[in-house]
């Protein structure tokens, strides 16, 4: 009887140590797998936002080609004093340009192409993109983690603008720099109300297992010590960051 005592003295903490041995490996494989999730997003991500820059470029130099027959038209309808026809084909080419031009240069090439790319995907939706950004030519934040942030503030700010009708879609952006951090707002129209926070932090309006964007946002700005607020109204959305940055070679 003192035997089996003893063993179980022995054997209860023992029990208590294994498991708590076994807690970190159940969080470390909880932290893999969602690492692994947002991995997976951040790949899906830039696959999309690289597939929406080369079509915006594919455009471009579609335009580029044709340039020399536009010109063509143009000698001609003048040669044949049709000013009017003439007038309506430099409007249309106007029209076209439109889509293709890049709408927005801050003076960061980076910046430029992902902007621009979803500038003209927003516009494509029928969304009113009010942008206004400079942005030194030279950021010490990864280029890749600049177009994780932009991206996927642009995909969401799209996201909630496509559930209101198209006259009240819209998306105001600003970046600049501030003494020696870059500063990014983003403010999108929404059909939704105020939201509350849950646990320090709005949910995901698209339901369990989604989010993973904002939470490789948070984890990026996290990283380099920077500053994120999120604000909810009757509305609206609006995102800021503050990223610190190093030595920054300006263009302004």
């Amino acid at each position: 009887m003192m035997i089996t005592n003893q063993a179980a003295k022995i054997s209860l903490p023992y029990g208590n140590a294994m498991r708590n041995r076994e807690m970190p490996l159940k969080l470390s494989f909880r932290e893999k797998k969602i690492n692994k999730q947002i991995a997976a997003c951040q790949s899906e991500l830039l696959a999309t936002h690289y597939a929406e820059v080369e079509n915006m470029y594919r455009q471009m130099r579609g335009w580029r080609h044709d340039y020399r027959n536009h010109i063509q038209v143009l000698k001609s309808y003048l040669a044949m004093g049709d000013m009017e026809a003439a007038s309506r084909y430099l409007d249309a080419l106007e029209a076209d340009l439109n889509t293709v031009d890049l709408a927005l240069r801050t003076g960061n090439k980076m910046t430029d192409v992902i902007l621009n790319s979803k500038i003209s995907l927003a516009r494509s939706k029928g969304i009113r993109v009010t942008a206004d950004a400079h942005v030194p030519v030279v950021l010490s934040t990864a280029e890749i983690d600049l177009c994780i942030i932009i991206g996927n503030l642009f995909d969401n700010a799209i996201e909630a603008c496509m559930v209101l009708p198209e006259e009240e879609r819209l998306i105001r952006v600003y970046m600049e720099m501030k003494n020696t951090q870059l500063y990014l707002s983003f403010t999108n129209s929404t059909a939704l109300k105020k939201q509350k926070k849950v646990n320090g932090r709005f949910a995901s309006t698209k339901g369990a297992g989604h989010g993973y964007g904002l939470v490789r946002i948070d984890t990026i700005i996290d990283r380099y010590q920077g500053y994120i607020s999120r604000n909810s109204e009757d509305g609206a959305f609006t995102t800021e960051i503050l990223l610190p940055q190093g030595k920054c070679e300006k263009n302004f």
